[in-house]
């Protein structure tokens, strides 16, 4: 009998995965979309969001969770970033914020022999570097944000090393963040007065493209 009830658990599982794919949903429009009852379809609902498959929204809605998040993160971002790296000749990244570290889920590295470069899944801790203070929502991070739309990092993590980021939004809740990192010795002035605006530019049509595919 065990296995039956687990195929049936898995087959209602993935119904409200489904359900999901294109918007946010209620319980109740979950049952009505699946033909599960809302108690069915709220209890399993909040059993995905406590393994991250679904996110519960403040307005009560279910989303799908960050384990989707990433992955169609990466898919929608890959193109973007090597179109960056391309017109700027430096190394860009797609960071998520994971607890108190961010963790670097894309990246396309620079041309140059001298280049600021990660191993693949690397995870730094917040609040360091341009990305690690936006992650962060460190103040002075947000301000420069709100002026700018880009914050930037001189030599602040790792001497002689620049960045700037932008964020990528979803339903204006920033949920990663865009990082062009190179060399101080390439900059003109500084990375964000360089790089600024395309970076900022890449985040919003990856926010686009990313919203599009719900």
């Amino acid at each position: 009998m065990t296995e039956p009830t687990t195929n049936r658990q898995l087959e209602r599982i993935c119904q409200l995965l489904d359900a999901l794919e294109f918007g946010d949903a209620t319980a109740s429009e979950l049952a009505r979309q699946t033909g599960l009852s809302t108690s069915t379809a709220h209890r399993l609902a909040l059993s995905l969001v406590e393994y991250d498959f679904l996110k519960r929204e403040p307005s009560g809605n279910y989303s799908l969770g960050r384990r989707f998040v990433r992955s169609r993160l990466e898919l929608v971002g890959l193109g973007h970033l090597t179109e960056l790296r391309d017109a700027t000749g430096e190394t860009a990244q797609l960071w998520i914020r994971r607890g108190d570290h961010r963790v670097c889920i894309s990246f396309v590295d620079s041309r140059h022999e001298l280049k600021a470069t990660l191993p693949p899944g690397a995870s730094l801790a917040l609040p360091h570097g341009s990305s690690g203070r936006l992650l962060a929502f460190d103040q002075e991070a947000m301000a420069s944000i709100e002026s700018h739309g880009w914050v930037e990092s001189v030599g602040l993590r790792t001497p002689g090393l620049g960045s700037v980021s932008a964020p990528v939004l979803q339903s204006d809740h920033i949920i990663a963040s865009i990082c062009l990192a190179m060399p101080l010795s390439r900059c003109e002035v500084s990375p964000g007065t360089d790089h600024g605006q395309l970076v900022a530019g890449t985040a919003a049509r990856i926010s686009a493209a990313f919203s599009d595919q719900r």
